[in-house]
């Protein structure tokens, strides 16, 4: 049976969204759910059940030590799967390309900008699920919770968006989300079927916390974010796996 959006009784629902303070720039081998879990404590703020921690896709590189030394046409090329688009302008092309890390972007999401003193050429990680999994494990063994806790981690970067001006915050990667809400089956406002909307619940988990985004805001140069009472749900799977993609194809 059907169920409907909006159920007597139900909770009025809510989001929070916490920047985290206090971390420095993060260098290759970095204990990146440490550097957040002493943040946060220090802030006062502690993680639990319910909450999602955002964190960004360059923290993640950073710390894995991600880097290209080559050039960046080199590096765009090495983590291409394929090419969608091409444009050349005063002899150097701008290409839009499958990700080997998953999604449709440009130059593969090679990254040149708070990549810190070496002003080295960031990467992304071509598992991002199993970057955000491992993260989600040792942010749990920190706080002493069971594997089975509801509570999530998202890893998130920057792109633009098809006929849309502007760059906006999206899931590279997930662990413990439940990426895509699926609502086929049941009834709008209006009580009539819906059949194809799909909530890309990860995106905006991802997109709200880039509100929080302290180096658009301050000085402090890394970006982590939490996004709490957002009830994650246990889930895997990338929202860029082909049987769940909502990126270009």
């Amino acid at each position: 049976m059907p169920v409907r959006l909006d159920a007597p009784g139900s909770p009025v629902p809510s989001v929070t969204v916490l920047g985290v303070r206090g971390i420095g720039e993060v260098v290759a081998g970095a204990d990146v759910a440490s550097l957040v879990v002493d943040a946060l404590a220090h802030d006062g703020v502690s993680l639990g059940a319910g909450d999602c921690l955002v964190i960004s896709s360059k923290v993640a590189s950073k710390a894995l030590g991600l880097t290209w030394s080559g050039s960046k046409e080199d590096a765009v090329a090495a983590g291409t799967v394929r090419v969608v688009a091409e444009r050349w302008a005063e002899g150097r092309p701008t290409r839009v390309v499958e990700s080997a890390a998953g999604p449709v972007m440009a130059a593969a999401g090679v990254d040149a900008s708070n990549t810190g003193p070496s002003a080295a050429l960031l990467v992304l990680p071509d598992d991002p699920d199993a970057v955000a999994a491992r993260l989600r494990s040792d942010v749990l063994a920190l706080l002493g919770l069971p594997e089975a806790t509801p509570f999530a981690v998202v890893l998130s970067d920057t792109a633009g968006r098809a006929w849309r001006g502007g760059l906006t915050d999206f899931a590279l990667g997930s662990a413990g989300l439940l990426v895509l809400e699926d609502l086929r089956g049941g009834v709008d406002h209006d009580g009539r079927p819906l059949a194809v909307t799909m909530r890309a619940v990860a995106d905006e988990v991802a997109a709200a916390a880039s509100c929080a985004d302290w180096t658009r805001r301050a000085s402090t140069p890394r970006r982590t974010a939490l996004a709490g009472s957002c009830a994650p749900a246990p889930g895997t799977g990338s929202p860029w796996d082909t049987s769940r993609r909502c990126g270009l194809r």
